[in-house]
């Protein structure tokens, strides 16, 4: 099946998340009281605490923000690659929600990212209305059947109805040969990154990446041939 999709339907992405917040004690109080309550939940050693279980905030859309939308598509022989990046979360979602808005609104039309149903999908629609801001109809996923939901997922993909384990684009991006530039941060580096450093144009250039390899994965999936660099651009 996934043969016949053409993949110029297709818009590849990833997000990069942070905490709201730079440290657990700028939080408001009414907010630092609910983040103590969730902290409780995600505990797994007796030293864990609220305030050192804030850096994982960002995963979480109730606590955290969008720094980064990256995003990929097909379009006349080559594969372009443009971000969504700012401090101002609001921004972002609004250039993401035009461009959805004017050329991914068919029924032809597909998202793609790696465990995005999981995390990536769900996160953006969240925020968008935390923001304020109305979700577009590809995002729009309320009352809908499965097979009316146009969201692709690697991960889910690869799991062929196996759902006990959790596979890294890493792990699959090495399995199956994709070449991929050295990481010059990881996922746990990017509120550090973000907060501490205030380098952002670092965090955009590891969401690119990642990105450009889940469309890549796809294309392995199809068992067709991976994207030249010469065919790769940063627009």
């Amino acid at each position: 099946m996934l043969e016949k999709i053409n993949i110029e339907n297709i818009l590849f992405l990833d997000i990069e998340t942070v905490p709201m917040f730079p440290e657990y004690q700028s939080q408001p109080e009414s907010l630092k009281n609910l983040w103590n309550k969730k902290a409780e939940y995600l505990k797994r050693k007796e030293e864990d605490t609220a305030e050192t279980l804030y850096e994982r905030a960002g995963i979480y859309a109730e606590f955290g923000k969008i720094i980064c939308i990256s995003v990929g598509f097909y379009r006349n022989g080559e594969f372009r690659v443009k971000s969504f990046f700012s401090d101002d979360e609001k921004e972002i979602l609004k250039n993401f929600i035009s461009l959805l808005n004017k050329s991914y609104n068919t029924r032809e039309h597909l998202l793609c990212g790696h465990n995005a149903k999981e995390f990536d999908f769900p996160y953006i629609a969240r925020r968008i209305l935390i923001n304020g801001l109305p979700i577009p109809e590809i995002l729009d996923i309320a009352g809908r059947k499965p097979w009316e939901i146009n969201h692709l997922d690697t991960m889910d993909l690869w799991r062929f109805g196996d759902y006990k384990n959790y596979t890294s684009l890493e792990l699959l991006t090495t399995i199956f040969d994709i070449p991929t530039s050295k990481d010059d941060i990881n996922g746990s580096d990017v509120s550090r990154v973000y907060w501490q450093e205030k380098n952002l144009e670092r965090i955009v250039k590891y969401c690119e990446k990642d990105a450009l390899n889940v469309a890549q994965l796809f294309l392995r999936f199809q068992g067709k041939p991976l994207i030249k660099q010469e065919k790769i651009i940063y627009v």
